[in-house]
């Protein structure tokens, strides 16, 4: 069998392109833009792309089209698919029909850090021998890949409330029908898509409509937006976390001493110790992130303290404060962060390592819908106020005025309307022992590499 995807670079359409590769599926595809990790991951696989999206494509007369939600009408590939008959189905429709049906799906939920619950309770459950299927929106480093088909029951999947296609708008995930649920938050997000954060929260209450009575849910207790949610209708068993500790919380955390970027953690189950987690990560908002994931495993079967253990050889996710290189003593690091709560938390966990006295220079694209259409143009300065300078790509397309948020950081605050400038400003300002963190849910242009170039031909010169 043939299946040709539409909008593969995507990382949710190439980690369907490669479990459909492992299950034995003939595998093309096609995108508008390639970058890594999924670009590499896809040459790994041997997998043929296309460039773009003619509608020249359907002469490779696939069995099946899998349509991403990148796509729209007017599109000469969808208009030809659509003339021509031929079937098509959405990705998550697909992943559905021929890989989560008859699984025990743990599905992970939430404006912020699905990517990292998502593959640190993949780790666990590979940890404890079980070898699960996962299908995750970044790479994890323990694995290597961002996808893969795994021995059955079970298949960890970051459940995104994206909606699904331009012929289905509902979220992806009412599509997985999880027995173990996260639900990590709850914020407004995706602008061009949702009206205001009722319409989210009406998606998220379809995911749980979906979750049987012989399941779990794992919810967040100390976010006020899950409890409205929850309370419109669950009729599922509920487990609560909440890392400073809640009254309905069974899971939460305290963190060690002499440990202010939450590098070691203790796990308290209904208030009583569990174990000590030391590990790579930082901040408060991966705390909860493992708690998520340890209620998460211990619901099918992985005891706590094996949880535990796992985690002091998670190795992080490829685009979560990685380290894209070192140059003078001038460290660059790229982060998927791209909304003021995930900005700010970012931040926060680098500033706890670091300490106050090292200077941190943020740069941000301002690229998803969202940002782009202004709507956390209010939020989006205070998110920053924990770097020392700022940098925003400002690009000629950008649908907002970004003054008021420079304003805020005087001298601090730069803008810059072309990658390749700023790669080079950028170079000739930094200093020994400053910490870069560049923020975009997208490639960046290949600012990181041509800023550690830059560094270096500053360095020679």
């Amino acid at each position: 069998m043939h299946v040709h995807i539409l909008g593969i670079g995507g990382t949710f359409m190439g980690g369907v392109a490669a479990i459909a590769r492992a299950a034995g599926w003939r595998v093309t595809g096609s995108d508008r833009d390639m970058y890594p990790p999924m670009s590499t991951q896809l040459e790994a696989l041997g997998i043929e792309v296309s460039a773009g999206f003619g509608a020249e494509q359907l002469a490779l007369a696939p069995d099946v089209v899998v349509v991403g939600n990148v796509m729209t009408r007017g599109m000469p590939v969808v208009e030809a698919l659509l003339d021509s008959g031929r079937p098509y189905v959405s990705g998550p429709e697909w992943l559905a029909r021929e890989v989560l049906k008859g699984r025990w799906v743990l599905a992970v939920a939430g404006t912020h850090g699905k990517t990292t619950t998502s593959s640190i309770l993949a780790w666990i459950l590979e940890h404890a021998g079980l070898a699960p299927g996962f299908l995750i929106g970044g790479v994890p480093e323990n694995f290597a890949t961002s996808a893969r088909l795994g021995s059955a029951p079970f298949f960890v999947i970051e459940a995104d409330e994206y909606d699904t296609a331009f012929f289905d708008k509902r979220a992806k995930f009412v599509h997985y029908r999880p027995r173990t649920a996260i639900l990590n938050n709850l914020e407004f997000d995706h602008a061009d898509i949702y009206p205001d954060v009722g319409a989210i929260q009406r998606q998220f209450h379809h995911l749980v409509r979906t979750v049987p009575a012989s399941g779990r849910i794992i919810w967040n207790a100390t976010d006020p937006r899950l409890r409205e949610t929850l309370a419109m209708g669950c009729w599922t068993p509920l487990e609560a976390f909440a890392r400073a500790g809640d009254s309905q919380a069974l899971w939460s955390a305290r963190q060690a001493p002499g440990s202010e970027d939450f590098s070691r953690f203790e796990v308290l189950e209904g208030g009583r110790p569990q174990g000590t987690v030391e590990w790579q990560l930082i901040g408060a908002h991966n705390v909860d992130n493992a708690l998520a994931a340890i209620a998460a495993a211990r619901h099918v079967g992985v005891p706590v303290p094996r949880a535990i253990e796992a985690l002091g050889g998670f190795r992080g996710i490829a685009r979560r404060m990685q380290l894209r290189g070192e140059v003078r003593g001038i460290r660059v690091y790229d982060d998927f962060a791209h909304h003021p709560t995930a900005i700010a938390t970012t931040l926060d966990g680098l500033r706890r390592r670091l300490g106050a006295g090292a200077r941190i220079v943020a740069v941000l694209e301002a690229r998803s819908h969202t940002m782009r259409m202004g709507v956390h143009r209010d939020t989006l300065a205070p998110s920053l106020s924990a770097a020392d300078e700022v940098w925003l790509y400002t690009a000629p397309d950008l649908g907002w005025d970004t003054s008021a948020v420079l304003a805020a950081f005087g001298a601090r605050g730069h803008a810059v309307a072309e990658v390749d400038a700023l790669a080079r400003e950028l170079g000739r300002t930094l200093r020994t022992g400053d910490h870069v963190l560049v923020m975009s849910n997208g490639g960046f242009g290949g600012l990181h590499g041509k800023l550690l170039e830059a560094l270096a031909q500053r360095t020679s010169a």
